[in-house]
């Protein structure tokens, strides 16, 4: 699994965040817990398939955003208790 992060600048309100989150869902159908910070000026979200940079950036850009940058991490789920 992988989080992907995005830098967004331009969201100003609850509504901001929620057109954020509606492109990216779009973007990536198989997109999981995508969230939006206007406070910390980014999206995020899980998702088992490889996703491409340039389209995400592209379906924020869309929506009147500005995405500065795009950042994909390798996830690990977090269970309640460790494994050994």
């Amino acid at each position: 699994m992988n989080k992907v992060i995005l830098k967004i600048d331009g969201m100003m309100c609850g509504m901001c965040e929620a057109h954020v989150s509606d492109a990216l869902r779009n973007a990536v159908p198989s997109a999981k817990k995508v969230t939006a910070s206007r406070s910390r000026k980014e999206a995020s979200f899980i998702t088992e398939e490889n996703v491409d940079a340039a389209a995400l950036k592209a379906a924020v850009e869309a929506t009147g955003y500005d995405c500065l940058g795009v950042e994909i991490v390798p996830y690990e789920k977090k269970g309640l208790f460790g494994r050994r």
